[in-house]
């Protein structure tokens, strides 16, 4: 699904030369998990930015299903909303509108309003009781699953997750995961995550250790 080459992400700072990025070469699988592991600044969330098309590389290439992902801001937004679902670490929920009206938002601004599939990943999530309470009145871990049945609700290929569980503890963080790689499993959604948590890694089927914007291992989990 995935293909990066010789990847580089530069940025100039007055008159320093940050390489965020420098020469990832990494292939994806369809239905792969994904967790990147790395300290502070090892340039995890640069990679994450470049394979959502949030951000671009400085050189290399970048294949998705074949096709290169290249081209304007028009365009990467069109990639993004048909191919991209994304979790952060704060849940961006609208705290007006209900768990059920927060879902079908990211559908209407996708194309793809259907109340019946709202629902649907709802349940997936185990949120299907939940459907008319606002962000406020669920807990934490409930308001991250939200989030997630929100980025599936648009039938992503691509889940991306940026410290999904850094404001949770770790029992709720532990349910979360299970949620999600449940309904990631049952969807055939690829996933990729960052994460300083080493105890994540039992979630993914690769662990890819990142350090000064270049791959230091990558290895099969399960």
């Amino acid at each position: 699904m995935i293909q990066l080459n010789k990847v580089r992400r530069h940025y100039v700072m007055a008159s320093e030369t940050i390489r965020a990025l420098d020469g990832i070469t990494l292939s994806i699988k369809e239905g792969e998990r994904i967790i990147l592991l790395g300290p502070s600044g090892s340039g995890k969330t640069t990679l994450l930015n470049c394979i959502s098309g949030l951000d671009t590389p400085t050189s290399g290439e970048y294949l998705f299903d074949g096709i290169p992902v290249t081209g304007n801001s028009e365009d990467l937004t069109t990639f993004r909303r048909k191919n991209v679902g994304y979790v952060f670490q704060f849940f961006n929920l609208l705290q007006d509108l209900t768990v059920l009206e927060n879902v079908l938002l990211i559908q209407e601004l996708s194309g793809q309003r259907d109340v019946n599939r709202a629902k649907e990943v709802l349940k997936l999530v185990g949120l299907e009781g939940e459907i008319d309470r606002f962000p406020s009145e669920i807990s934490g871990g409930q308001q991250q699953r939200v989030a997630i049945a929100r980025s599936i609700a648009k039938n992503p290929k691509l889940l991306l997750g940026d410290e999904l569980t850094g404001n949770l503890d770790t029992e709720t963080s532990a349910k979360v995961m299970d949620v999600l790689t449940e309904a990631c499993k049952k969807e055939n959604i690829t996933t990729v995550m960052v994460t300083h948590d080493e105890s994540l890694a039992k979630y993914a089927t690769r662990v890819v250790r990142l350090d000064s914007g270049k791959i230091k291992s990558d290895e099969q989990v399960n």
